[in-house]
Order: C-alpha cells, then sequence, then structure tokens
C-alpha cells in the first residue's frame, strides 16, 4: 500500500482538489460549532470525527476519489480535522512540562492506535487502523506546522511489538501493557531512522503505513496559513483485530 519508507504522497490530482474544496465549507462550519476544546494553548484543535462525510467518503456530493488514491473502497468515519494555528505549540495547564518539551522537541511523536489506559497510561493497542490518509484542506506554507514521519520506522514499531505481544494470545492483545517495548522502539527510531517534514497542499494526499511514527512539527516562525489555519482530514478506518494490524503488510 506504501512504500519503503513507510509513506507515500498522492497528486496534486483534480479529484483530490474537488474532494478538498467541497470539504473545506463543512469542515469550517464543524470545528466553529464543536464543544471540543482547544488544546496548546489555543493553537490546536484535535476535531475527532467532526468532517460530516458519509461512509464511503463523500462530502457534499464529491465522491473520495478512491481510484486515485490506489485504495479499495471501504467503510470510513467522520474525518478527524486536525487543524493548527501560528505559534503551535504552546504550554497549556492540561500538558504537563515533559510532555510539552517532548511536542517541542520531538513533533509529539506517536503511533495512532496505542491509547493510555488507567491512572498508569500503559500503552495497550486499542484502535487498529489499517491505514492513515491525510488529505489537506486549506492552502499553508511548508513551515506551517506539516506532518511528519520518520521512514522505515514502521518495520522497528512492527518488530518491537511482536516480540512484546507474541508471548500473549492474539485475542488478549489489545489488552498488552506494551509501553516499554514501545518506548524502546521509539528511542531507536529517533536515533536511526529519517525525520522527513510533509507539508502538502489542497489536491495532494499523504497515505502513510498504519504503524508509521509520525506527528506535527512546531509552526516555524514567519510561516503563513489560510485564517481558519491549516487543517488536515485524517481517515483512519480500524480492522477487525490486532492480530491484523500487527501481521498483514
Amino acid at each position: 500500500m506504501v512504500g519503503v519508507p513507510g509513506w507515500r504522497r498522492i497528486g496534486p490530482d483534480p479529484a483530490i482538489a474537488r474532494w478538498a474544496a467541497a470539504a473545506l465549507p463543512l469542515a469550517q462550519q464543524a470545528l466553529v460549532t464543536t464543544d471540543q476544546p482547544l488544546r496548546c494553548g489555543g493553537t490546536w484543535a484535535v476535531g475527532l470525527d467532526l468532517l460530516p462525510n458519509d461512509a464511503a467518503g463523500t462530502v457534499a456530493g464529491v465522491p473520495l476519489p478512491w481510484e486515485v488514491l490506489g485504495l479499495p473502497p471501504e467503510p470510513l468515519h467522520r474525518a478527524q480535522l486536525s487543524t493548527t494555528h501560528p505559534g503551535y505549540p504552546q504550554p497549556s495547564p492540561d500538558e504537563s512540562e515533559p510532555a510539552f518539551r517532548f511536542r517541542l522537541n520531538r513533533d509529539a511523536a506517536h503511533l495512532d492506535g496505542l491509547l493510555p489506559v488507567g491512572a498508569d497510561r500503559q500503552r495497550m493497542v486499542k484502535e487498529p487502523h489499517g491505514w492513515i490518509l491525510g488529505l489537506p484542506l486549506t492552502q499553508a506554507d511548508p513551515g506551517a506546522s506539516p506532518l511528519v514521519v520518520w521512514e522505515g520506522s514502521h518495520e522497528i514499531l512492527r518488530a518491537a511489538l511482536r516480540q512484546a505481544l507474541t508471548p500473549h494470545s492474539p485475542e488478549s492483545w489489545g489488552n498488552v501493557d506494551v509501553t516499554a517495548a514501545y518506548a524502546a522502539a521509539r528511542r531507536e527510531v529517533f536515533q536511526t531512522c529519517r525525520r522527513v517534514a510533509l507539508p502538502a497542499r489542497p489536491g495532494e494526499a499523504m497515505l502513510m503505513h498504519r504503524l508509521t511514527l509520525h506527528g506535527v512539527a512546531p509552526w516555524a516562525a514567519g510561516a503563513q496559513a489560510a485564517p481558519e489555519g491549516r487543517i488536515i482530514a485524517y481517515f483512519r478506518p480500524q480492522l477487525p483485530d490486532v492480530a491484523s494490524w500487527l501481521t498483514r503488510p
């Protein structure tokens, strides 16, 4: 689905551009009416499940161009609308100082699907996604908090998580604490994998392998974007089980 680096840029393509143009006004309306709070000192809107697309990805009658994206059609959730504003990130009361430093210095690098569970925030595979697709909706300079990936990180993370989960029955993999294995693998990724910023504009799409470590870069001084900020719509359809998430190509 994606190349050896773990990501692929698609487009620019007119069909993707038409979809982004149809999605933008709906995204703007959703972002101004949501009760989801801004984070990072008012510089980031998470925008979970905000875009009113249908299960095929269609917005305002414009279909998601599956063939252009090189993906087989499958049921989709309402897209996330990740929005950043100038100055991202800023300290905030709901984030510890170490977490803020990690966001600032390491792009808040993370693996989608791992969620912190319980008082000890044990990392467990609770949302095994099939792939991650980002579709920019607004014009933004390359320094306006682009998506960041670590090339080849998907294979390092796959190996580490497989080693951590294999001693357990596959049926229980979603309840296994993989915090230590994940932290060690992430350190290895930082030491050995190339960090790549992936700025993109409406009409393009970024497809990531589900196990690719990725994050959001800080907003560079002087970078400009549309008044509503840098908005990217993300789709992450879920797989039926953790075994598929770990073992499929």
